[in-house]
């Protein structure tokens, strides 16, 4: 199922659709595929897995960590691919968000005709923009990949415009201007920001940063068509005395968002 056939179903449901975030490879290869499969299970309607990098400028201090634990375990690009595959296999759509570089190093075309083969459906760049992201969309369009680029509150009308003409499958909207990670509050401007995206696309808008609880989720969920949830998930799994103990808790705040959304 494409990203595109998930929001739509959720549209149809009358309500928002979650995407849940998770480094790959953290705590372990097989520990992120358990993870993952556990938000899937408890009512994640989207599993946005990221390649762990090392020098990261959106990611806030718990995704970090848990990269910079997937990183030091070994994991990289193809251990990613698999994890994806695992993770498609459970029928959730798949995302994948990855700082530039290493889709360079690996090579575009190549990383764009693997990450389709392993049934990633999509593709998040935060640090590329749609002017220098020649040699991406020509990738993605062979390779059947949807991509989607970042818009802020920050982004004048022209730069929304110009951005999300070259998105495809939704738009990301950061609910606030800084790196992730769950607040107190979601962000004030982000609804102005979703009306400003709306107002030049019929593409979903997924809202991040921020989020944490079933009550956010809900609160967003009113006005974006995605919640994007990602250090919160990946915090249950931090500083856990064992594994169960992380899933069990992984799987008590993805069902509390997953009925967040469908309480909007």
């Amino acid at each position: 199922m494409s990203i595109s056939v998930a929001f739509e179903k959720a549209r149809a449901e009358g309500r928002a659709l979650l995407i849940g975030c998770m480094p790959a490879g953290f705590p372990t290869v097989d520990g992120s595929i358990a993870a993952m499969t556990a938000m899937v299970e408890a009512g994640v309607d989207v599993i946005e897995v990221e390649i762990p990098y090392s020098d990261p400028v959106m990611d806030g201090p718990v995704i970090q960590r848990a990269s910079d634990i997937a990183l030091a375990g070994g994991v990289r690009t193809r251990h990613a691919l698999r994890i994806i595959e695992a993770v498609a296999a459970t029928g959730a759509p798949v995302v994948t968000m990855t700082y530039w570089n290493p889709i360079e190093k690996y090579g575009v075309d190549a990383f764009a005709r693997d990450l389709a083969a392993a049934g990633g459906t999509g593709l998040i760049t935060p640090d590329l923009i749609p002017d220098e992201a020649d040699e991406w969309l020509a990738a993605s369009d062979a390779h059947q990949i949807d991509r989607t680029f970042l818009v802020s509150p920050s982004s004048t009308d022209a730069r929304i415009a110009m951005t999300v003409e070259h998105c495809r499958g939704f738009v990301y909207a950061t609910a606030v201007m800084g790196v992730t990670g769950a607040r107190e509050q979601t962000s004030s401007a982000a609804p102005t920001l979703v009306g400003r995206v709306r107002a030049v696309t019929d593409l979903a808008v997924g809202v991040g940063l921020g989020v944490g609880t079933g009550a956010q989720a809900a609160q967003v969920g009113s006005y974006a068509d995605g919640v994007i949830v990602g250090s919160a998930l990946v915090r249950c799994l931090l500083d856990v005395p064992d594994e169960a103990t992380g899933l069990a808790a992984l799987r008590t705040l993805s069902a509390e968002l997953a009925e967040g959304v469908r309480r909007r």
